[in-house]
Formats: structure tokens, C-alpha cells, sequence
């Protein structure tokens, strides 16, 4: 056997060998290996985008530091009430999973996984106050893994934002 058809012989048995494991573990266990899959909290007022594309934040205008990718919505009703129509909105999507819940903060933190790899996204949800019974939210969504995300954050929280909107109308 020569040099070149031991080293493919050993790619490909490693290959086999990781598929194997995804599916033996199950996708969320898997990716464990590349580290938690819940990224934590953020505070939205300093945070600090990533240099990497694959992230993504929604915000209203003046309160987040970090350049936003979608402005966010002012809806007529308050924040808690907007949290409780969000998560109407999150009880329609597959995949997901709330981690973290915070009353005093009014903040949500949930784990998105794609749909044929597993892939681990941290979506975090804070909802505001704003005056006349109104509110409005931030939305910073983030993959574990990867360099890139093609778009996927920044789809997923235009998707939420659009579902968002017939549960609470924006004013």
C-alpha cells in the first residue's frame, strides 16, 4: 500500500468516525465538543460586536453602542406584555430551546439549532419600556461555530420581528 492510499484510508475512516458520533451523540451533544452552546448574557447598552460575520442585533435607535443591523419596533403595549407575545412567537419556531430567564431585566436568552446540523446559535431577547404604556426590544442572535453564518442571524431576527408583528403591532 502505498503513502497516498494509507493517508486517504485514514481520512476516510476518520470521517466515518465523525459521523458516527453526530449521530450516535445527537447534534446537541456533538457540537459540546467546540464548547457550551449557550454564549451567556449580553448587556446590550456596551456591547460589542464580533469580527466576524455571524452575528447579528436588532435595537432601538440610540440604545445600543454597537452598530445595529435592524432597527427595532415600538409597540403599543408594555414590555411585559411584549415579552409574553414574543414568546407566542418562539413557541412557533422549531429548534429552540429557553436557557436562561431573567423578570428583573426583563431578558430572555434561548438556543437556536439549524435544522440538518444541529448548529448552536445564543439568541438573546431584552424587553423595554418605553413612555405611554409603549415598548420595544433588542435582539442579539450569535453561532457558536464558524466563521460565517450566510445570513442566518440576521434572517432569523427579521423572521421573529415579522412574527412579532402580528402578535403586537408596531405603533
Amino acid at each position: 500500500m502505498n503513502i497516498v492510499t494509507t493517508i486517504a484510508s485514514a481520512v476516510a475512516l476518520a470521517v466515518v468516525v465523525v459521523i458516527v458520533a453526530f449521530y450516535a451523540l445527537g447534534a446537541d451533544r456533538f457540537w459540546r465538543f467546540a464548547g457550551e452552546p449557550d454564549l451567556g448574557p449580553v448587556v446590550f447598552e456596551t456591547l460589542q460586536r464580533r469580527t466576524s460575520p455571524n452575528d447579528a442585533l436588532a435595537c432601538p435607535p440610540g440604545f445600543c453602542k454597537a452598530l445595529i443591523d435592524i432597527a427595532s419596533p415600538v409597540c403599543g403595549l408594555p414590555a411585559r406584555d411584549l415579552r409574553a407575545a414574543f414568546a407566542k412567537v418562539i413557541a412557533t419556531e422549531p429548534r429552540v430551546a429557553k436557557v436562561d430567564s431573567n423578570d428583573a431585566t426583563l431578558t430572555d436568552r434561548y438556543i437556536f439549532r439549524s435544522p440538518t446540523m444541529g448548529y448552536p446559535d445564543t439568541v438573546v431577547v431584552r424587553f423595554i419600556d418605553q413612555p405611554d404604556g409603549r415598548s420595544t426590544l433588542a435582539m442579539y442572535s450569535r453561532s457558536q461555530l464558524g466563521q460565517s453564518d450566510l445570513g442566518a442571524n440576521k434572517a432569523r431576527i427579521t423572521r421573529l420581528l415579522g412574527k412579532l408583528a402580528t402578535f403586537a403591532s408596531p405603533v
